[in-house]
């Protein structure tokens, strides 16, 4: 009796704590994007930001040491009500794989990609898709426009961009892999869920993401 009440008992810490942890990655994403769209000239440029089918914001990806040279790092997706107005409850995503490369020690960025179309939203709820491969992708501008914005960057389905120590600005990610995270949404949830509901309004937000789709809101309530 001892026994098994020692091992419900270690299942449900283990429940709490990873609870905690994803309402923590939350509150990451939240302040993430905060920080980011509060920068008085370098942001996310605001046209952009209402045109986005979109978003998927990883706090804190981690790039890898000698040798290889690729990202990694979990976060969450959201995208905009059937009607336009306003963001979904987030979806959890995961971001592997990316550029191989020399580079000594390693660092860690925040990530914020757009996902520009409804193809792009489509293939956020696939079990796995290539950035730069099934999807096309390019390095985000910055600024509060889109004036310097290339033809490229107009015509991709995914902009990408990345802080790092303090430093804002687009960046590639091309060959990383993007894939719903669904542990984490049955820890979020309570429940299995399907990404593709989540991102389609179907399911309610969750108190824990509730400041993160409030920002949402708040830099982009609904699309132009």
């Amino acid at each position: 009796m001892v026994k098994e009440t020692l091992i419900l008992f270690t299942i449900a810490a283990g429940a709490l704590f990873a609870g905690e942890a994803e309402d923590k990655r939350m509150e990451a994403a939240a302040t993430t994007l905060k920080e980011i769209m509060d920068i008085s000239d370098k942001a996310i440029p605001q046209d952009l930001f209402a045109k986005a089918a979109c978003t998927v914001i990883i706090p804190g990806a981690k790039k890898g040491g000698f040798i290889l040279a690729g990202q990694y790092g979990r976060g969450f997706a959201s995208c905009r009500q059937p009607d336009g107005k306003g963001w979904t409850a987030p979806a959890a995503m995961r971001m592997e794989g990316g550029s191989v490369g020399f580079q000594a020690g390693g660092q860690e960025s925040d990530i914020i990609l757009l996902v520009m179309n409804q193809k792009g939203m489509e293939r956020l709820t696939s079990s796995k898709f290539t950035l730069g491969g099934d999807a096309s992708i390019a390095a985000g501008p910055v600024g509060r426009s889109t004036s310097a914005a290339t033809d490229i960057t107009m015509r991709a389905e995914i902009l990408s961009w990345s802080r790092s120590r303090g430093v804002f600005g687009g960046i590639s990610l091309k060959g990383s892999t993007l894939r719903p995270d669904r542990d984490v949404d049955e820890k979020i949830y309570g429940k299995v869920v399907e990404p593709k509901e989540v991102l389609q309004g179907k399911v309610a937000t969750p108190k824990a993401a509730q400041e993160l789709i409030s920002l949402l809101n708040k830099y982009s309530g609904r699309a132009n």
